[in-house]
């Protein structure tokens, strides 16, 4: 991950659509980024404490926990433009909710938490619909530097929303901030719209619902890989939340800002984040990801502390600014390492994962640092936080993320199936014997290696799997796995990836009987 990619930083901008949907996100963003200001400024308007001011952060955040699995499954089985729309048009309906209990002064506590929990189910929809088309939209050598546009473009949007909608708030109250993020949402339907997606063919092996979910959750499962970007973001997100949860009461309370003090500060995060898309590349050839991560723990630890000391009101937006380079740094990060590890085929419904891990750190982590803060005050819990996340980065430098540089895109080298008859495609589970012929005692050095190919073996499909030996003939060994039905299977012969292609051949290469191994398929009665 420390090489830039072949076609540069900014090729990704050379295509048009990716360019006509990355404006149409950040115009969306930013409008998100004013409702959440007015709703961040309003709780404290109705006289809330820490506790309700992160309880109006976790309703945001809580759906995307909750739902974003589900999410990711609808986004690899259903028409991606389609489904981003009509998602959109709910966003849009929920501002404009917010927009008349704003005017009609009809708010309350109970209000703008429910319809933040409706925004974040919107969100949830959304998120992994929206990193999933990615590979849509530019060529495979570029996906990985528009995933880092996408960041710079979410920061672009941190950096003008938070500002924009402090002062309209500020000048126009908050009835005309929440119309400008309504007015957001027609530009990226517009977009959409624009946005001629090929339409996909038939495909008799199309998944379901529920057999999408399972096989998402199967290969969750099964990836070690994914297994340590999740661990790694779970930690860092926990305790990094406590300067997101508590910054509404620090600009208030500790710094006696205003409403547009504080879109002041959330601004200032967003032009960190974009100063730091920019030095990124230069960082990448200093330090690998695991280097990357650690500083961005370190600077955001130090900036916990800093608004602790409850620095002076001109100084507190350029610690700000450090923690926009930190919260980058660790986003693309771990967003990237995740899109590298994943396959096509997945990648929406694993992305829902990395997303439900990461929202749901933030909401456990908000609530608890709010109710921190409720027992111990603001300054006393930033302290806290900032000691944890330092002590927890130095500890997991010893569970090092995933380089991403496997091949993953399907070899299509599995031969079809020899049938005495079609089988139904529903029909199952399917039992898959490879019989194997090995030297004398090679058996170790062989099992070995196939618990390798286990792993692939169950995030392609199989829920199942295992080794046997002929007691009579030592010699000959079985690996056999189960899948759940005959059109599982046959999208397994679509999933295995040149990665594993090679793991198979290494695997092969005891086979010591001239002809290749037999494979025999096995149906329920």
């Amino acid at each position: 991950m420390a090489a830039e990619p072949k076609g540069g930083s900014f090729a990704p901008l050379l295509q048009p659509t990716f360019v006509l949907l990355w404006f149409a996100t950040v115009v969306g963003n930013i409008g998100s980024f004013m409702r959440d200001v007015a709703s961040a400024w309003l709780v404290t308007d109705l006289g809330a404490g820490p506790a309700a001011v992160s309880l109006i952060q976790a309703a945001g955040t809580l759906p995307i926990f909750l739902l974003a699995i589900p999410a990711g499954v609808l986004a690899d089985i259903l028409d991606r433009r389609k489904f981003l729309m009509a998602v959109q048009v709910l966003l849009a309906l929920v501002s404009l909710s917010l927009m008349m209990l704003a005017e009609t002064g009809a708010m309350s506590v109970a209000a703008l938490a429910g319809l933040t929990f409706l925004g974040g189910i919107g969100a949830a929809l959304m998120a992994p619909t929206w990193q999933a088309i990615v590979p849509e939209l530019v060529p495979p050598r570029d996906v990985r530097s528009a995933v880092a546009l996408n960041s710079l473009g979410i920061n672009i949007a941190r950096a003008i929303g938070p500002a924009a909608g402090g002062l309209l708030l500020a000048a126009f109250g908050a009835t005309l901030t929440y119309g400008a993020d309504v007015a957001s949402y027609a530009v990226v339907i517009a977009a959409l719209l624009l946005w001629r997606r090929p339409r996909a063919e038939e495909d008799p092996l199309s998944e379901r619902f529920a057999g999408a979910f399972r096989a998402g959750l199967r290969y969750a499962r099964a990836s070690r890989e994914l297994h340590v970007v999740l661990m790694r973001a779970a930690v860092f997100f926990v305790l990094g939340s406590a300067i997101w949860a508590l910054l509404p009461l620090v600009a208030r309370q500790l710094l006696g800002g205003d409403a547009g003090y504080y879109g002041l500060l959330l601004g200032a995060v967003g032009a960190g984040a974009i100063l730091g898309a920019f030095i990124l590349p230069a960082l990448r050839r200093r330090l690998d990801i695991d280097g990357l991560l650690l500083a961005a723990s370190l600077l955001t630890a130090a900036a916990m502390a800093l608004l602790a000391l409850a620095p002076p009101r001109a100084l507190a937006p350029l610690v700000l600014v450090l923690l926009g380079i930190a919260w980058i740094t660790a986003l693309t990060g771990l967003n990237g390492t995740a899109q590298a590890i994943l396959p096509n085929w997945v990648r929406g419904r694993a992305l829902a994962v990395y997303l439900t891990v990461f929202n749901g750190a933030v909401t456990v982590g908000s609530l608890l640092w709010g109710a921190l803060a409720e027992a111990l005050g603001v300054p006393v819990t930033l302290w806290v936080a900032a000691l944890a996340l330092t002590g927890t980065a130095i500890v997991l430098r010893r569970f090092p993320l995933p380089r991403g540089e496997a091949d993953l895109t399907p070899s299509l080298h599995w031969p079809e199936p020899l049938l005495a008859a079609p089988v139904e495609n529903d029909r199952g589970p399917v039992l898959i014997l490879i019989e194997y012929r090995l030297a004398p005692d090679s058996f170790a050095e062989f099992r070995a290696l196939a618990h390798r190919l286990s792993a692939a073996r169950r995030r392609d499909g199989a829920y199942s799997w295992g080794l046997a030996q002929d007691a009579a003939d030592p010699s000959r060994v079985v690996e056999w796995f189960m899948v759940e039905s005959w059109a599982e299977h046959l999208r397994q012969h679509r999933r295995v990836s040149h990665a594993d292609a090679d793991l198979q051949a290494e695997l092969r290469r005891f086979h010591i009987a001239e002809e290749p191994p037999v494979v025999r398929h096995f149906l329920a009665g």
